[in-house]
């Protein structure tokens, strides 16, 4: 069996890659190709222990990751969300890989804002407004930056030093309050744990694209009157749906029907952005076979160049 540490998987995951690969991963998923149950987990009064098994096909990739959220952990040396993948033969069933999963799911996890980001942004998008300071606010203004040609990059916090320091490592600009970064943005992606709206209606104008990956079992960071108005783009339906953990507080109420799968607009069988005044709203909970289509980059390229050490259980 093959470990891959943290240092090893920083290594070998690629953004750029990870971005396309995440984009045939949502096309199986929609296409029904893709064999992933919803995310289910155990409470232990302090935190979560989730667990989400897939196999994707596109990467004949079978694995399942074990995760766990403690938010008590914030302003610690301990990260909220830690994580480990174990991969398996999809012919035999045997273990055959063991990495860390906790860079992974925040790298993904940005990737496929990213990803939503290139497929129905406008093209002339040039403001960007970043709503988070913790690990997701980092990598979200490192990947989502990349799609388009930005000539602002805002990142607001209610901690101005840590909107300060990423700012500082992309160039941008720092806020200690949402209204303001966002007002005028072009594209705005909210990563943060709020259970109040830190994305409000209002504050857009017409033709943004919101993405938001915050997830709170007692709230939302999208305001609903927002979500009603946008044309709403997901992973899966079933998904987001579904009660916590797995789905999302923020399209509470909102018909299946409302939402459109990017699966289906990367297979061309529904539209994504039809025109530049629509509002688009992609709402990530983040999906197995994300993390499944990570996990196939970072064990091809560690083949490649040698990375990691085979170990007996």
């Amino acid at each position: 069996m093959l470990l891959l540490s943290r240092a090893d998987v920083e290594s070998l995951l690629d953004l750029d890659a990870l971005v396309d690969a995440l984009a045939e991963a949502f096309v199986d998923l929609s296409s029904g190709r893709a064999s992933m149950p919803q995310r289910v987990a155990a409470f232990s009064g302090h935190g979560l222990l989730g667990t989400m098994p897939a196999y994707l096909p596109s990467a004949n990739l079978l694995e399942t990751k074990l995760v766990t959220l403690f938010e008590g952990n914030a302003g610690t040396d301990l990260p909220t969300h830690q994580a480990a993948i174990a991969v398996f033969d999809p012919e035999r069933g045997a273990m055959t890989a063991l990495m860390d999963g906790t860079y992974i799911t925040a790298t993904r996890t940005a990737a496929g804002s990213a990803l939503s980001t290139r497929l129905l942004a406008r093209e002339d998008a040039r403001v960007l407004a970043i709503c988070g300071t913790g690990v997701q606010g980092g990598t979200h203004a490192r990947a989502v930056s990349r799609m388009r040609d930005f000539e602002e990059i805002r990142i607001a916090g209610r901690d101005l030093a840590k909107a300060e320091a990423i700012a500082a490592e992309v160039g941008g600009i720092a806020f200690d309050d949402f209204e303001q970064a966002v007002r005028g943005a072009d594209v705005v992606s909210a990563t943060t744990h709020s259970p109040e709206p830190v994305v409000r209606h209002e504050w857009l104008a017409r033709g943004t694209h919101v993405t938001s990956v915050g997830m709170n079992a007692d709230g939302a960071e999208l305001e609903h009157r927002l979500v009603a108005d946008a044309d709403v783009f997901v992973e899966l339906r079933d998904a987001v749906l579904a009660p916590f953990p797995a789905g999302a507080n923020d399209l509470r109420g909102l018909d299946a029907e409302r939402l459109t799968e990017i699966g289906e607009v990367l297979a061309g069988t529904q539209p994504g952005r039809t025109n530049a005044e629509q509002i688009t709203v992609y709402k990530s909970v983040g999906v197995g076979v994300m993390d499944a289509a990570a996990a196939a980059l970072v064990l091809k390229a560690a083949a490649e160049r040698g990375a990691g050490v085979e170990i007996e259980l």
